[in-house]
């Protein structure tokens, strides 16, 4: 029983340090989100059950914080993403080499930029 204990708590601190570098290398706030949730998610989850089974009597208490992670994680993260996609941010966006090089770059022109005699 001990070996499958530190197989899941091995396996929970993979995902974690999974997560947290998924942190550093997504390009933009949504991919980081859900990189994030999903990862930290199935290693907390593997650290319980590691506990778990290290530890039956307190599974109890265990399954009511699975639970929690279960229901409050993915909320959390959506209502982040909602939150963050309302107030503008903009998701990230793959431009093509072949498209970039074609196309020179357009600047667009507003207002202050106008000479003031155009009008």
């Amino acid at each position: 029983m001990r070996m499958l204990a530190d197989l899941f708590l091995l396996t929970g601190a993979i995902f974690t340090f999974l997560a947290a570098l998924g942190l550093l290398r997504m390009p933009d706030v949504y991919n980081r989100i859900q990189v994030g949730t999903k990862a930290a998610t199935l290693g907390a989850l593997c650290f319980f059950i590691g506990i778990g089974i290290l530890h039956p009597d307190w599974w109890p208490k265990l399954l009511v914080i699975i639970g929690f992670v279960l229901l409050t994680n993915p909320v959390s993260s959506s209502s982040i993403a909602r939150a963050l996609y309302i107030a503008g941010i903009k998701p990230w966006k793959v431009i093509s080499k072949d498209a970039s090089l074609s196309q020179p770059p357009t600047e667009a022109v507003t207002s202050s930029d106008k000479p003031k005699n155009a009008e």
